[in-house]
């Protein structure tokens, strides 16, 4: 007896419906074809034994089952529950009551029958609901993130014997259901940091609230224990709110990537992920055997903290190059082609030079000649060139650190950010994929980023004198039409371009040429 149940299987940020097709019939071996990986053919002993123990068996018969559409490979342990299910009523020890050819069933199997987490659960109930499936039964631990999509039935379960009683119609569960907008309202912006905790720095923390007005990139340059570990820890709590579509696609690649957590619906927050120096560069950007994504798209639509940038693999950094400027990365291998979202801001951390005290106030540098250039060679100037601000961060005196008055708290500073933000959504209303001035292409900076001819002298002198590139002329001129929204001038004036200028620290000649 053939017995069609429905899957899925994830590629990117998407998900592709597979067909489970289980025949039963006389003979005596067990087959499965359909490109399936070494996890999906370990399925045959997870089943044999949970049916075992929910009471059932593993028919001693011929036993065929095809994974289509059979040109795509299959992997992974999640095909467990819809092979089990397709098993059991093929071999006639169920009779559905429930219609599988309109539910979408998913979820590895213990030798127990106990059922676990699997990936993917929002991307898959996206492509349940766009193909007009009814439902979708997973594990309990997905269910929330799942039932994020409206007009999909989705049960969470947690054993084997819970999903044999829905599809015999001997249950009485009841469709997961959440709120999305309440769920969302009611956890957006909560941290457990502020931008008053930190005392004195208001420089840096002006050049980090335009940072975060226009989406731009920013470096921090400082000695050891000047603040900017922790500035930048706090620099999520001045950015806007997600929206709702940017929340759904922020979850989307934290749900294939297996990082959303027991029982978590929407990720109402935007990302902070910030990993070790040692991380590799597929760890960065993605890929591997089983592709997943990397750090740069966990950081989609937030931001991504490199700690400490000069002990950072060159190379690793290298491949940041291409999805700073593009926001997504494609990842193309032999047998596959997959694309991630990475709009990301990047933020970044560093001492000046070796010892950490190159123009210290106070301290004085014990590096030898040369050695100031060298580390800061570590970082590649086409990846410099691609970072708008580059802030020096100076200690804090004493008198600034015992100072009991509060400084301004983050919420004061995000209400000016997101009136700049409000300018700009204007600006690019009917510009697609575009919400943010450090997303100008080239052309729309050239259209929109007017400056007087007080403005072009300056800007003539100051590229000159440090050097700079086409591109850094490019994000000198985003940077000076976010100052301009952040103080509401439809113009950029030549303060917003000279502040735009002084952000180009390491461009300077006393750092260069040391």
């Amino acid at each position: 007896m053939l017995i069609k149940t429905y899957g899925s299987a994830v590629y990117g940020v998407n998900a592709i419906t597979i067909t489970v097709e289980v025949s039963v019939a006389s003979g005596e071996k067990y087959y499965m074809v359909g490109l399936p990986d070494n996890a999906v053919k370990e399925s045959q002993q997870r089943v044999d034994t949970a049916l075992k123990e929910s009471g059932y068996r593993m028919p001693r018969m011929r036993v065929v089952i095809n994974l289509a559409p059979a040109d795509i490979r299959k992997e992974g342990s999640s095909y467990d529950l819809p092979i089990a299910i397709g098993i059991l009523a093929s071999s006639n020890q169920i009779e559905p009551k429930l219609d599988l050819s309109k539910y979408l069933i998913m979820g590895e199997l213990s030798l127990d029958g106990e059922i676990r987490p699997i990936k993917g659960g929002l991307p898959i109930a996206i492509q349940a609901k766009k193909e007009q499936f009814e439902g979708f039964i997973l594990p309990k631990e997905n269910a929330n993130e799942a039932a994020i999509v409206t007009g999909l039935k989705v049960y969470g379960v947690t054993h084997l014997n819970e999903v044999i009683d829905l599809v015999i119609g001997m249950s009485d569960m009841l469709p997961v259901e959440v709120d999305t907008r309440a769920e969302f309202a009611n956890h957006e912006n909560v941290y457990g940091v502020d931008f008053s905790d930190v005392k004195g720095q208001e420089n840096i923390k002006r050049a980090l609230e335009i940072a975060a007005a226009g989406g731009h990139n920013a470096i921090l340059i400082g000695p050891p224990g000047a603040g900017k570990t922790m500035l930048a820890k706090r620099f999520p709590t001045i950015l806007p709110p997600l929206t709702l579509p940017e929340a759904l696609e922020t979850t989307k690649i934290h749900s294939v990537a297996g990082k959303m957590g027991s029982n978590r619906g929407l990720i109402p927050t935007r990302p902070f992920r910030s990993p070790h120096h040692t991380i590799s560069n597929v760890a960065l950007v993605g890929g591997g055997g089983n592709p997943q994504p990397g750090e740069i798209s966990l950081a989609h639509n937030g931001v991504l903290f490199l700690d400490e940038l000069p002990e950072f693999d060159k190379k690793v950094l290298e491949v940041m190059r291409q999805p700073l400027e593009d926001r997504s990365v494609v990842i193309s291998r032999a047998k596959y082609s997959i694309e991630y979202p990475a709009s990301f801001m990047l933020l970044a951390s560093m001492n000046p030079c070796p010892c950490g005290f190159y123009n210290h106030p106070e301290k004085e540098c014990v590096c030898p000649p040369g050695a100031v250039q060298k580390y800061l060679n570590r970082v590649s100037g086409p990846l410099m060139d691609r970072i708008d601000l580059h802030v020096e961060v100076t200690p804090v005196n004493f008198d600034q650190l015992s100072d009991s008055r509060k400084s301004e708290h983050s919420k004061d500073v995000r209400m000016r950010v997101v009136k700049a933000r409000e300018h700009q959504s204007e600006r690019f209303a009917e510009t697609p994929n575009v919400y943010c001035n450090a997303q100008m292409s080239s052309q729309q900076v050239r259209d929109i980023c007017q400056i007087g001819l007080a403005g072009q002298a300056l800007l003539k002198t100051s590229m000159q004198r440090l050097n700079l590139s086409a591109r850094a002329y490019d994000r000198i001129l985003k940077v000076s039409r976010t100052i301009a929204d952040l103080d509401s001038s439809n113009d950029i004036q030549i303060g917003h371009l000279a502040e735009a200028i002084h952000y180009r620290s390491l461009d300077r000649e006393d750092w260069a040429g040391n």
